[in-house]
């Protein structure tokens, strides 16, 4: 009974948790802006989670670096099945400016599924919109298919 209550409650209100493997704090910065008031992502339920351990979806920002690589593959560890990976801008996908840097060790694919990327230098607020209801979508097909 308590299983079916929390599987209710979670198909609405997907939660995320974003981590920066390096990037210039431009995708950072409208992640935080689709959250305020004027572009209100909370209306579709999306909420930051303060850990992984309770996050659905994880939104990567950044090229990966030497330094962050251990720790995103360690916080994607953390996540519970099903969830949902998604790259916020160019960086994580192909290092953007940083690509050919002795540090950089992208792209995020190497090291995990991505489901979503949202594209953009920085992305505008209605494609992060965009990209993380398909997130949402995907993860509602997911817990469909774990049952």
């Amino acid at each position: 009974m308590f299983k079916k209550m929390i599987a209710a409650a979670g198909a609405k209100s997907p939660w995320i948790y974003h981590i920066n493997t390096g990037s210039c704090n431009g995708c950072d910065i409208e992640l935080v802006a689709v959250l305020t008031p004027r572009y209100d992502a909370e209306r579709f339920g999306f909420k930051l989670a303060g850990t992984p351990r309770h996050a659905d979806i994880v939104v990567v920002s950044g090229p990966v670096t030497s330094q962050s690589k251990e720790r995103l593959i360690r916080t994607l560890e953390q996540v519970p099945e099903p969830k949902v990976v998604v790259t916020l801008g160019s960086c994580p996908k192909s290092g953007n400016v940083f690509k050919g840097s002795y540090s950089i060790e992208c792209p995020v694919d190497k090291y995990t599924h991505v489901d979503v990327s949202i594209a953009g230098c920085t992305p505008k607020p209605e494609a992060i919109i965009e990209g993380l209801y398909t997130a949402a979508q995907i993860l509602k097909e997911k817990r469909r298919e774990m049952k």
